[in-house]
């Protein structure tokens, strides 16, 4: 235990805390079991370090990653008997869905521990309804997103913004911030501002590493698929990424892939639940809903920009950034008309000249319109829309 405690220790002093991601605030960090999922990349780990440092004493927590050495010869369980025993009230389990039989020692933590505060955190496919011990009931359960571009502003150009509501976007409340510059940055956001970690340089090299764990070792994992359908996924992936947005074929896919048809929406469904892609769904389900798939988007514009290299268009990007935006705060479906419906209102995407064709006659109808500043009767700012966390 004391190279855990070392560990610990150097991480918790070496975590800066000058920003914080959106989700710190909100989560109940007095409830005795919560769980933070996320994609790989996204600052799970950060978040948990900082709680420590800012809120805990040394003596009362511990932070450990469940990858780590110790745990081949060591019970996770164990480890909290022992720390009960020394009065640590709060301990933290990074990557959780790397412990074996972790939903079933987690169970029994919680049922044998009521003075211990457990924070873990997991792959966005971690499934806590999976295996023998169903910890839904028991854990307060968040997902984190990547950084929004407010976060992106703070984090990247030290520019602090605070976050507005849908309506208030709507109500052009963001112009009376005093950006300099903020086309440029919002450039700059769509191509590389999505993931913390690229402040620290070698974000494709990053990006194409986290993207090849996720599908090679993450979902089949979960799964319980071979290893060999990990190399599915990546050529299900490549697929889209030379394609969004586009409307599927389920069939025409299950072809490529040399899969069933049957297979290929649950393959999506996995890579969605990853953080790989985003379904565009209909008014009967939502983003992540179960109404019909009518678009596939990657992710988010940074991972799109990654795997699209030169051939990342523009117009995909704009929508891109809209959908992953929109969708953390609000309830987003695809539009029979224009592009996008957000709770109750209908959103075209386009640039600078984009007219007002589609959203003709529509009440509560906008343009998000990027390459401007200004918002002139339903034009609205694109860059705008990734204020709202």
């Amino acid at each position: 235990m004391d190279s855990l405690i070392r560990t610990h220790k150097t991480l918790v002093r070496e975590t800066k805390t000058h920003f914080k991601r959106y989700l710190h605030d909100e989560i109940d960090w007095a409830s005795r079991f919560v769980g933070i999922r996320g994609p790989r990349g996204v600052g799970k780990t950060t978040l948990m370090l900082q709680r420590i440092k800012l809120a805990l004493a040394p003596e009362q927590a511990l932070y450990v990653n469940a990858d780590d050495l110790y745990f081949s010869t060591h019970r996770l369980l164990d480890l909290a008997d022992a720390l009960v025993q020394r009065g640590v009230s709060h301990l933290f389990v990074d990557e959780i869905h790397k412990y074996k039989d972790w939903s079933r020692e987690l169970k029994l933590i919680y049922d044998y521990h009521s003075s211990l505060h457990v924070v873990f955190s997991g792959s966005s496919v971690l499934d806590l309804n999976k295996g023998s011990a169903d910890l839904s009931r028991r854990a307060v359960m968040y997902h984190l997103n990547g950084l929004s571009f407010r976060e992106y502003l703070a984090l990247f150009r030290q520019i602090a913004v605070p976050a507005f509501a849908l309506d208030d976007i709507l109500a052009a409340k963001p112009e009376a911030l005093a950006i300099d510059a903020p086309l440029r940055h919002f450039a700059d956001y769509l191509r590389h501002g999505y993931y913390p970690f690229a402040l620290d340089g070698n974000l494709n090299a990053r990006l194409r590493q986290i993207v090849n764990l996720t599908l090679e070792t993450d979902i089949p994992m979960f799964a319980d698929l071979s290893a060999t359908v990990g190399r599915k996924f990546k050529h299900l992936l490549a697929i889209v990424a030379q394609s969004v947005p586009f409307k599927p074929n389920m069939s025409k896919l299950a072809e490529m892939v040399g899969v069933s048809r049957n297979s290929i929406a649950d393959y999506l469904r996995m890579i969605e639940d990853a953080g790989m892609i985003a379904q565009l769904r209909d008014d009967t389900g939502g983003v992540r809903g179960l109404g019909k798939v009518e678009k596939i988007y990657l992710d988010n514009p940074t991972l799109a920009t990654a795997l699209g290299g030169t051939e990342a268009n523009v117009g995909n990007l704009r929508e891109t950034f809209f959908v992953n935006q929109m969708r953390v705060r609000n309830h987003v479906v695809a539009s029979r008309r224009a592009d996008f419906v957000v709770d109750g209102r209908t959103f075209e995407i386009g640039g600078k000249t984009k007219g007002q064709r589609q959203i003709a006659g529509m009440e509560n109808a906008f343009v998000a319109k990027d390459e401007t500043s200004v918002a002139v009767g339903r034009n609205i700012p694109l860059w705008w829309f990734g204020l709202n966390y």
